[in-house]
Order: C-alpha cells, then sequence, then structure tokens
C-alpha cells in the first residue's frame, strides 16, 4: 500500500475530519530509518484502512511534527474521530502495521489529560498459550494499548523475541525495551504504572 502524500497540518486536519480512525507516517526521505518505514508500509495490505493512511515528509512539511511534539521520525501519529490519541516511533514489520490496521493492536484511546503517550508494549504469545491470554485481558482491562505477535507463525518474531530475553517461552511482553518473560504482574503492572 502506499499512503497518500500530505503537504500541511491544515491539510492532514482536513483529511482526517469525519474519519473514526487515520494514520500519519512522519518521515524524512532518504533517511535508513524512514525508508525502512515507508518500504515495510508499502509492503503491508491495509485492507480498507489504506485510504486512511497519510504521509509527511518533514524536509517538505514543516508545520506537523511541532504541533505534536515530534522530535524524531519515522513516527506514526494515530487519530480517533479527529483527536490525536497515539504517536508508535521507529521503523516495524510490515506484520506490525498490517495487525495495526487491522485493528489487532487493542485501540484503547490515551485518556485526556495525560501528558505523554503510552509506553511501547509488545506481547509475543501463540494461540494456545493460556497465560498469554491471560496477560492480553489484563492489558486491555487496563486500557493498555499493545501489539501482539504470534509467534507461532512469524519466525522471525520468534528469532527476535529469543534475542532479546535469551528464552523461547511464551508469553514475553517488550516494554520499551524492558522484556518480560511470562505474566509477571507485579512488574508489567510498575512498569506501566498500573495501580
Amino acid at each position: 500500500m502506499t499512503g497518500k502524500e500530505i503537504f500541511s497540518h491544515q491539510e492532514m486536519l482536513d483529511q482526517i475530519s469525519g474519519k473514526t480512525r487515520v494514520f500519519v507516517l512522519l518521515y524524512k526521505k532518504g533517511s535508513e530509518q524512514s525508508d525502512c518505514s515507508l518500504k515495510n508500509l508499502a509492503q503491508t495490505d491495509a485492507g480498507e484502512m489504506e485510504q486512511n493512511v497519510f504521509l509527511a515528509d518533514v524536509s517538505q512539511v514543516r508545520d506537523i511534527h511541532t504541533v505534536y511534539k515530534v522530535t524524531s521520525v519515522p513516527t506514526m501519529l494515530e487519530f480517533e474521530n479527529g483527536n490525536f490519541v497515539n504517536v508508535l516511533k521507529g521503523c516495524h514489520e510490515p506484520n506490525f502495521y498490517k495487525s495495526l490496521f487491522e485493528n489487532a493492536v487493542y485501540a484503547a484511546k490515551m485518556k485526556s489529560g495525560e501528558a505523554k503517550p503510552q509506553k511501547r508494549v509488545t506481547v509475543y504469545s501463540t494461540p494456545t498459550c493460556s497465560w498469554c491470554t491471560t496477560l492480553k485481558t489484563h492489558l486491555k482491562k487496563h486500557g493498555i494499548r499493545y501489539n501482539d505477535i504470534d509467534v507461532s507463525r512469524d519466525q522471525n518474531a520468534a528469532q527476535e523475541m529469543q534475542r532479546k530475553s535469551g528464552q523461547m517461552g511464551v508469553p514475553q511482553t517488550d516494554i520499551d525495551g524492558q522484556v518480560i518473560v511470562g505474566f509477571d504482574k507485579t512488574r508489567i503492572n510498575t512498569l506501566l504504572g498500573i495501580n
């Protein structure tokens, strides 16, 4: 898929108006990470969401990243019903974007008045793992947005998971680079600020 290029903050606001869910990728042409994001996005089947994915090159569009306090690219901004709800930084695999667009990522809105975006949470799981289900239910119950990766279907993700933690067991949770093996509720709650 290829998103539609936009050239100003006002054009972006016009495009997202009236749409339930919209994604805007801020990138810088020629940057290695941005090119990685664009390449992986191009390999993604966004389905019905394709018309709701927009691109803005920060070397040409200078008024979007300042409004949303974006200091590095690539960064994906997410909007729900015209409201800014989340930011996803860095280059992600095509399966991440696909799950994002298919709504496999649990869509929890940021609480109004929250000063900073939620931490990046990735859950490595398998469909037959009961502790994985328990973990995901816990995150949903507390409105934590996460990316769910089924390592039984994605060998690259399984290898990445093992590289990060040194272990193959699931569930594993990556919270902003800190990996938790198993369902360690206390540690997960501490890292995510769940009371």
